[in-house]
Formats: structure tokens, C-alpha cells, sequence
């Protein structure tokens, strides 16, 4: 059960504090995209993402966004955030989150992943070493097999 356990809980990626992100000996910064970055099937950013990430940039975080999405979409939302991407990343399966470190170059006790699905963004971060927070998803609209991911999250937490 403790591969299903965020370190901590946001509403909103803005949310994090860099602040604490940096006490904690945080260098190195793994983002999720659907409902995490950009509302599910949008393409524009959430409100406070770009704003959040540039200041993650200027402040020396390693920063990666890592997706189960297709390339296209990828590429496009990493382009305008400015940092690398992992697409079709299979979550949770280990593989893109350590292409994604070898990205940052960081070490997995100093990376952090940060997104909205219990069994691919916190299990796939619990399963290489990364600390992990959960953010609530943007949309409540998800892609089919995500919904009953959802479900599954809901039940292990004894909310159905």
C-alpha cells in the first residue's frame, strides 16, 4: 500500500512550493501532463503552469514532462513550458521515469514527481526511488481507461 502513498497532496502544480521543494534537497522535477499540466484532451496550459515552471527554471530546478500521451502532444506542451519531454511513456512501468532522470541528471533521492493518477504518476515514482506529490486532476473528464483507474484510486482510499 505504500506504493500508492503521495509524500504530499496540491490542489494545483502552482501549488508546490519551490520554497520547500529546495529545503527538502529537491533538484530534479518530473511533470505529468493530462490533468496535471494541461485540462485532459486541451492544449492550453493550466492557469499559474508556465508562470510556475519558468520560475522552477530560473531558481536551477531540473525540470522533465513525462506523458503516456502521443509524441505530438508531447513535444507541443514541452516546447512551450521549454523543457525535455518523455512521451509514451508506458506509466508506471520504470522506463521513462529513468530516461526522465537521466534527462535531469539527478539523483532519485533528489527528484520529485509530480501528477494526478495514483497508479501511473506515484506508482511509477514509488517503483524507481522518487519522492512524489499528488495533484487533484484539473478535469474530471478522463480518457476511458483512466477512468476506471479512478475508480480503482477511490476505492483503495475508501471513497467509492
Amino acid at each position: 500500500m505504500e506504493r500508492f502513498r503521495a509524500d504530499q497532496h496540491v490542489d494545483t502544480l502552482p501549488e508546490v512550493s519551490l520554497d520547500a521543494l529546495a529545503r527538502a534537497g529537491i533538484r530534479g522535477i518530473v511533470v505529468d501532463l493530462d490533468n496535471t499540466v494541461c485540462a485532459y484532451h486541451r492544449p492550453e496550459l493550466a492557469p499559474g503552469v508556465a508562470e510556475w515552471v519558468a520560475a522552477a527554471r530560473d531558481r536551477g530546478f531540473a525540470l522533465v514532462l513525462v506523458s503516456n500521451n502521443f509524441s505530438e502532444r508531447v513535444a507541443l506542451v514541452g516546447a512551450q513550458l521549454g523543457i525535455p519531454v518523455v512521451p509514451n511513456a508506458l506509466k508506471p512501468l520504470p522506463f521513462a521515469f529513468l530516461r526522465a532522470l537521466k534527462l535531469l541528471r539527478t539523483p532519485r533521492r533528489a527528484t520529485v514527481v509530480i501528477g494526478d493518477q495514483l497508479f501511473t504518476d506515484v506508482l511509477g515514482a514509488k517503483l524507481v526511488g522518487c519522492r512524489t506529490i499528488l495533484t487533484t486532476p484539473l478535469v474530471a473528464h478522463d480518457f476511458p481507461l483512466t477512468r476506471v483507474l479512478r475508480f480503482l484510486e477511490r476505492t483503495l482510499a475508501g471513497r467509492t
